[in-house]
C-alpha cells in the first residue's frame, strides 16, 4: 500500500472555499482529508486538464509532450487526434495512444468527425461510421470530435449525421466547432447534439452560444488567442480554459498554468478560473479527478500561489511524477514514417500563366495570432507569360503540394508574411497536411519543398542557405524532446524575421491558410477555396 500526505491551502473547486488541509493519498485515490490550521502557505490544487487540444499541433509525440507539460501541472488532456488521423488514419490514432500509454498523462481522445474535414479537400485515409463506432466502444474515447462540418450538419448530410448518433447512442459528448455561427442556424446546429464550442471570437458570440446551452471553452493558445476578447464572458460565466494548438516553442514556458496566470490578470475570479481547468471540463467528459475530495482519484498540483501559479509538484494518481520544472519519467517515443511522396520541383513550377502586362489576382490575408484569414483582390504584373508577386508589396507567392499523389502544385498569393526574399515550407497544414510554402523566390519555394518533402516538418530557404526543422512522425511531430524541438524552431522564425517575416509563429499562421472550415480565402489541394460559398475559386479574375 502507498501511502503519500501533502499539507498546504487546499482548493475545494466544489465548495467554493480555501481550506488549510492534510491531503493523504493512498492507493491512487484521496482518502482522507484533515483540517489543519497552521498548513504552509502554498495551495493545493486538483490536476488541471485540457480539455481541448491537438497534441500533434506541439510538433510533439505524446510522450515528449507529457514530458513538457506535466511539470507545468498538467495531469489530463482531451485530444482530437484528426491531424494524424488525415495522414494515417486509425493506425495514426492507435500510434498516439500506444505512445501516450508510456507516461504517467492521462491521455483521453476524441474520436475524430471529420477525416477529411470537409468533402473539398483529399487527405491520406478517411474516418466513417464504423471506425467511429469502434472508438466511441473504447473507454479511452470520451466523445466525438470537433464537428467541423458545419454545413454539414445545417444540410443534414447523412453522414455526418450518422457520426453524430453513433455518439449518441453510446452517451458520450459531441463537441462543436462554429465559428461565427448565430441565430436560427446555430440552433439548428446545436439542436443536431453539438455540446461545446472553442470558436468564439466575441464575448457576444459566447453569451448566445452559452444561452443555447453549448459549454464554452475560451481558447488561448499559439495561433488562435481569444481569452482577452473573451473576458467579458469569462469573467462571469462558467466555462473551461483550452489551449487548442500550443506549439512546443509556447509549451516549454508553461501550459495550463500559464492559461491560469494571463487569466487572474485579466481579471477573471482565481476560484472560477481553477474551475475552468479542473472541475468543468472532468464533469463534463467524465473524467477521473477535477476535485480534490475522498474517493477521486489522487491527480494533485501544488503551486505557490493563486495569482503566479507556479508549479512546485504534481502528483498523477497519487504518484509524485514531476517537482520543480523537472519530470520524474521518461518519454521512450516511436517513429513510423512520414506519409509524404519525396518532390523535386523546380522554380518555374510555381508560377501561374497570364496574358497581357498585369493581371488582377485573389490573395489570401494571413494574420497574426488568428487562424481566420481575410481575402483580397490586388494587380499583378506579368513577365514572359507568368505572374509575378510583389515582395514590397508583401503580395507574395503561395503553393500548395499534395502530399499523397503526384499532381502539379496548386498556386496562389498570399499577404501578410512579409517575407522580402527566400521561402518557407511545411508539411503541416490543416487539416489534410499537405505541403505549404510561401515565397519571395520561386526557386528557393522549389528547394524548401524539396527538403520538406524527405524529412518533415519545417524548411526555411534564403538562396543556398537553408535550415530544417524534421518532424519525424507523419510529418507533424518529432521524437525529439520539446526544448530541442523549440529551440530549432526559434533559430527557423529568427532566419525569417532576418528575411522580412514579420509573424510572431509563422509556420503555425501558415499551417492554417488551408483549414477549410473557418473564414475565409484558404487553399486546398483542388484549388483556392472560398470557405464562406464553399467553392472553388479562380486565383486570376
Amino acid at each position: 500500500m502507498s501511502r503519500k500526505s501533502v499539507e498546504g491551502q487546499l482548493v475545494d473547486v466544489v465548495n467554493g472555499k480555501i481550506v488549510p488541509s492534510r491531503v493523504i493519498m493512498e492507493d491512487g485515490k484521496f482518502s482522507e482529508i484533515v483540517a489543519l490550521p497552521d498548513a504552509p502557505k502554498r495551495y493545493l490544487l486538483p490536476g488541471l486538464i485540457d480539455s481541448h487540444i491537438h497534441i500533434e499541433s506541439s510538433q510533439l509525440c505524446p510522450s515528449r509532450f507529457a514530458e513538457a507539460a506535466v511539470p507545468h501541472g498538467t495531469t489530463a488532456v482531451v485530444s482530437d487526434p484528426h491531424e494524424i488521423a488525415n495522414v494515417l488514419g486509425m493506425n495514426g490514432i492507435e500510434l498516439l495512444l500506444e505512445d501516450a500509454a508510456n507516461v504517467p498523462l492521462r491521455t483521453y481522445l476524441t474520436a475524430p468527425s471529420c477525416v477529411p474535414a470537409t468533402q473539398y479537400e483529399r487527405s491520406g485515409a478517411t474516418i466513417g461510421v464504423a471506425e467511429i463506432e469502434a472508438m466511441l466502444k473504447d473507454p479511452r474515447f470520451v466523445g466525438l470530435g470537433e464537428v467541423m462540418d458545419v454545413q454539414g450538419v445545417l444540410k443534414y448530410d447523412p453522414l455526418i449525421i450518422a457520426k453524430i448518433k453513433a455518439a449518441k447512442s453510446f452517451w458520450k459528448g459531441i463537441d462543436g466547432h462554429c465559428p461565427g455561427l448565430v441565430g436560427k442556424d446555430l440552433v439548428k446546429y446545436i439542436n443536431a447534439g453539438m455540446r461545446t464550442d472553442h470558436e468564439s471570437l466575441t464575448a457576444d458570440e459566447a453569451e448566445e452560444k452559452y444561452f443555447l446551452g453549448m459549454w464554452i471553452q475560451v481558447r488561448e493558445g499559439s495561433a488562435s488567442r481569444d481569452l482577452l476578447s473573451l473576458m467579458p464572458f469569462a469573467k462571469t460565466h462558467e466555462c473551461m480554459l483550452v489551449s487548442d494548438d500550443l506549439r512546443a516553442r509556447d509549451l516549454v514556458n508553461g501550459h495550463l498554468d500559464v492559461l491560469l496566470r494571463k487569466a487572474v490578470a485579466l481579471g477573471m475570479p482565481p476560484m472560477h478560473a481553477i474551475r475552468a481547468v479542473t472541475a468543468w471540463p472532468a464533469w463534463h467528459y467524465n473524467l477521473p479527478g477535477g476535485s480534490v475530495a475522498v474517493g477521486r482519484t489522487a491527480d494533485l498540483v501544488v503551486v505557490d500561489d493563486l495569482r503566479n501559479f507556479n508549479v512546485l509538484q504534481v502528483y498523477i494518481a497519487g504518484r509524485l511524477v514531476a517537482e520543480d520544472g523537472v519530470p520524474l519519467f521518461l518519454a521512450e517515443p516511436r517513429t513510423n514514417g512520414l506519409g509524404i511522396m519525396p518532390r523535386d520541383l523546380v522554380g518555374e513550377d510555381m508560377l501561374l500563366p497570364a496574358e497581357g502586362q498585369k493581371v488582377s489576382v485573389r490573395v489570401i490575408e494571413a494574420f497574426p495570432d488568428r487562424i481566420e484569414s481575410g481575402s483580397l483582390v490586388t494587380e499583378l504584373p506579368v513577365r514572359g507569360g507568368q505572374v509575378r508577386a510583389l515582395p514590397e508589396q508583401d503580395v507574395l507567392h503561395m503553393a500548395l503540394v499534395n502530399r499523397y499523389v503526384e499532381e502539379r502544385p496548386v498556386l496562389g498569393f498570399v499577404k501578410g508574411f512579409g517575407l522580402r526574399r527566400g521561402a518557407m515550407a511545411t508539411s503541416v497544414a490543416h487539416d489534410s497536411h499537405h505541403i505549404l510554402a510561401v515565397g519571395a523566390s520561386i526557386d528557393d519555394m522549389a528547394r524548401a519543398i524539396n527538403a520538406v518533402s524527405r524529412s518533415g516538418g519545417f524548411a526555411v530557404c534564403d538562396g543556398s542557405d537553408i535550415s530544417t526543422l524534421p518532424l519525424d512522425l507523419a510529418g507533424l511531430m518529432s521524437t525529439s524532446p520539446a526544448r530541442v524541438v523549440a529551440q530549432k524552431e526559434s533559430e527557423l522564425v529568427d532566419m525569417l524575421a532576418g528575411m522580412g517575416c514579420r509573424m510572431p509563429a509563422p509556420f503555425m499562421t501558415l499551417s492554417f491558410q488551408s483549414l477549410l472550415v473557418v473564414p475565409e480565402l484558404k487553399m486546398s489541394d483542388r484549388g483556392l477555396f472560398d470557405t464562406r460559398r464553399m467553392v472553388v475559386v479562380p486565383p486570376l479574375l
